[in-house]
């Protein structure tokens, strides 16, 4: 496992994550897979979920059955199951939509629902490797950062709000492209543009929660855990 390229790529995800889907396209000229099938990028995003999970069961969860939840549901829901949630129904729709021969747009059909020998096809294994690698920076701004500034951003002031709001729009922005590089590396995909369609809508409903919509206030990763909460949360 290679621990090292893993944290090259968390870095690069934050400051330039054309760079990590670069060295995947590399990767196919070699191993004849877009899937890169080494496990440490998500062994290393699982160990600092676990960690952001315990920091916040400790300063919000009652007792230690709390923050064992939490961590659960850190690692396994939020992370682990969201990621194959999201890998799956890529799998089964992206190719379909985003492959050419979609009505309306042109090209001729292919990737995931080719027959063998008409070229590229998506595999299940990229689709999880793009969705966890996207997650990176949601962990990064709202588990990490959000957690360090959540007593500033809980507060009832628009100053609050804004960078509190701001967070998730960063999150779910960042979200959004990882996810389109990701996808736009493949050839056989075309209109991969339409992946980036959430992030005007994400704009939108930012703007519209600036007049009083406190995100972090309604939206903290520990209000959706189930564990019983410290009065305040």
């Amino acid at each position: 496992m290679d621990f090292e390229l893993a944290a090259w790529e968390m870095y690069s995800l934050i400051r330039a994550p054309k760079r990590v889907f670069r060295s995947i396209f590399y990767h196919k000229q070699t191993k004849n897979t877009w899937h890169r099938p080494d496990p440490s990028f998500t062994y290393l995003l699982s160990f600092f979920q676990l960690l952001s999970s315990i920091a916040w069961g400790l300063a919000y969860a009652r007792g230690v059955g709390g923050i064992f939840q939490v961590a659960v549901v850190f690692v396994l829901g939020h992370f682990v199951g969201s990621s194959l949630l999201i890998a799956t129904i890529a799998y089964f729709v992206v190719g379909r939509l985003l492959g050419p021969g979609v009505p309306g747009l042109p090209g001729r059909r292919r990737g995931l629902f080719t027959q063998p020998g008409d070229g590229d096809q998506l595999e299940f294994g990229y689709c999880f490797d793009v969705a966890i690698r996207a997650f990176f920076p949601v962990w990064c701004f709202l588990y990490v950062v959000q957690f360090l500034v959540m007593p500033l951003v809980a507060q009832e002031y628009w100053v609050s709000l804004f960078f509190g709001n701001s967070l998730y729009l960063l999150a779910y922005g960042y979200y959004a492209i990882v996810t389109f590089l990701g996808y736009n590396t493949l050839p056989f995909l075309q209109h991969t543009e339409l992946l980036l369609a959430p992030v005007p809508i994400m704009v939108f409903l930012w703007f519209i929660s600036l007049f009083g919509f406190n995100m972090p206030d309604h939206l903290a990763p520990i209000l959706w855990t189930g564990a019983a909460l410290r009065k305040g949360v």
